[in-house]
């Protein structure tokens, strides 16, 4: 079916001409059959299908008829910004030509330029979940007058986390009576379906191209490489395919930033694009890489989905995903639209295990291509060390308010600058001068030493006990002797107290005077009272 067979909007056509729009592909066709009539639909369609343009061009129909309320928007959640903003440049494509505004919010940018938006009055949001959710706490964003809202890639968005975001942001939207929802997802999961049937209105359920079958047109092929040998291997099929625009996947950040620096000193000038890069550092490398400016790209799999580029020739799986919906989604990239692509794979002792849940989901065997000698190309970077890259290029953390950088604190462990090392060479130059010695003399040396200081040292804490036992009782004996046995007897409790005030009259004096005496003289009055009352005799009793 053909385009101009739907009786679309005149200024609608001209926007899907302008895209190079003609005739609609499988999973279009069977969408608009639905959604124009203003029914909710559950799609499930294999990467690169053309899901974008099939809402994107129901919105902007159903905005111009006369049936459709005028102040109700309509609200896209995507899973990442990439893929956010790709829908952004394709609904500015179609609308070009319709008064209806696009907007596009996503975190790691400021919040001005996005508010001035809303406050201008955006038709079409396009945002991601978090700061879908932030915009409306800060009352900046109404989901009352949410009237179509499009959930992409719904199992990316679960897979993330984000299916409690979206349940909390949907409560918040007009009833599913008064409001039509398009879902969309490469495989339809119980989640899926549980979110379709709670929040949707009776959904229509198309299915077109399941997510385990790959696309027909993208030739694969695997490679069984040693780990150490796949650099070499990968510089030899670039040379040897010569391709316009590649894309290149890594399981992990830092082999995707060495990846890149090895290709770069080997002269293929290329980029990479990770999770942790500043979000205007990575719309500047895609957008470069559309153009074709940039020829490679190096990614993790924060490009796996969403990414579109226009005849992306080639793709290179570096290291085998352990996911083996990711291994489809990579390879998605490229035969988009029904063009041709080629998808290789280099598979390397580590992640071989991977590859058989590979070929069962996709229940296809990946044949397998033998490198001859002369495809292993040179590696001119080889013994070079590139994992101080990441640390060049590490983000810039921005305030989720303001936009303004952060101050962030520098790596913990810094290499000391050259002229640093220069001078302290200069300042002790005898420390390089030092004659080396052999490690096992040293170690012989230094036992031989610690012996001897050992022995020293006991035979010095013997002569110390021997004087000390001899010399303290004699010394003891001399100083006060006989001012410790006086001590000692008049310190005697069971001594007289007339020997002991003799004692103390003759050191502190003639005029010395006991308190014991007054006590006892007090005491021996009460006990003579008390013995006088019970030593009474009671009167006799009066008969």
């Amino acid at each position: 079916m053909k385009f101009s067979e739907l009786n679309l909007n005149g200024n609608l056509m001209k926007g899907i001409e302008d895209a190079g729009f003609t005739d609609c592909l499988p999973v279009q066709e069977r969408t608009y059959q639905h959604t124009l009539q203003g029914r909710d639909v559950m799609v499930q369609s294999q990467t690169g299908s053309g899901k974008t343009a099939a809402f994107l061009v129901s919105i902007y129909q159903l905005f111009t008829e006369d049936s459709y309320k005028n102040q109700k928007r309509a609200l896209i959640i995507a899973p990442t910004r990439e893929l956010a903003v790709q829908i952004e440049d394709e609904a500015k494509i179609l609308g070009a030509h319709l008064p209806y505004l696009t907007g596009c919010f996503y975190g790691g940018v400021g919040y001005e330029r996005q508010e001035h938006l809303l406050r201008k009055g955006v038709a079409i949001v396009i945002g991601t979940p978090g700061r879908l959710i932030d915009l409306n706490q800060s009352r900046k964003l109404n989901f009352g007058d949410i009237g179509i809202l499009i959930i992409d890639e719904a199992d990316r968005l679960f897979d993330m986390g984000f299916l409690p975001d979206i349940r909390r942001m949907v409560k918040k939207m007009p009833d599913s009576s008064h409001r039509q929802t398009m879902l969309f997802s490469a495989t339809l999961t119980s989640r899926v379906r549980g979110l379709a049937m709670e929040y949707m209105n009776n959904p229509m359920e198309v299915e077109v191209a399941p997510e385990q079958v790959t696309v027909e047109s993208v030739t694969q092929s695997v490679y069984h490489v040693a780990r150490n040998e796949k650099l070499s291997l990968l510089l030899g099929l670039l040379k040897k395919e010569n391709p316009g625009s590649a894309l290149i996947f890594t399981n992990m950040k830092s082999t995707a930033i060495r990846v890149a620096r090895q290709l770069a000193h080997n002269g293929f000038g290329c980029e990479y694009i990770i999770g942790d890069l500043p979000q205007k550092q990575r719309l500047t490398i895609i957008n470069a890489i559309k153009s074709g400016t940039l020829r490679i790209l190096v990614a993790t799999d924060v490009a796996a989905r969403g990414l579109h580029i226009n005849d992306l020739e080639l793709v290179v799986n570096y290291d085998l995903p352990a996911d083996p919906e990711a291994y489809v989604h990579r390879i998605g990239r490229t035969a988009r639209g029904g063009k041709q692509g080629k998808a290789v794979t280099l598979v390397c002792e580590r992640y071989v295990y991977g590859l058989e849940a590979i070929e069962s989901l996709i229940n296809m065997k990946i044949p397998v291509a033998w490198a001859e000698e002369a495809e292993y190309a040179e590696d001119k970077s080889a013994g070079m060390r590139f994992h101080e890259e990441q640390r060049e290029r590490r983000p810039e953390r921005r305030d989720n308010r303001t936009g303004k950088p952060r101050h962030i604190e520098g790596p913990r462990h810094t290499e000391r600058p050259k002229y640093i090392e220069k001078q302290r060479h200069a300042e002790s130059p005898k420390r390089a001068e030092r004659p080396r010695v052999e490690r096992e003399h040293v170690t012989r040396a230094a036992h031989g030493e610690a012996a001897e200081r050992k022995k020293k040292k006991e035979v010095r804490a013997t002569e110390h006990t021997r004087h000390t036992e001899q010399a303290v009782p004699r010394v003891r004996e001399q100083r006060h002797p006989e001012e410790k046995k006086q001590k000692i007897r008049s310190t005697d409790r069971k001594q007289p107290i007339e020997d002991r005030l003799a004692y103390y009259r003759k050191k502190y004096g003639e005029d010395f005077t006991s308190s014991s005496a007054p006590k006892k003289r007090k005491r021996t009055k009460i006990l003579d009272a008390i013995k006088g009352i019970f030593s009474r005799k009671k009167p006799a009793k009066k008969t």
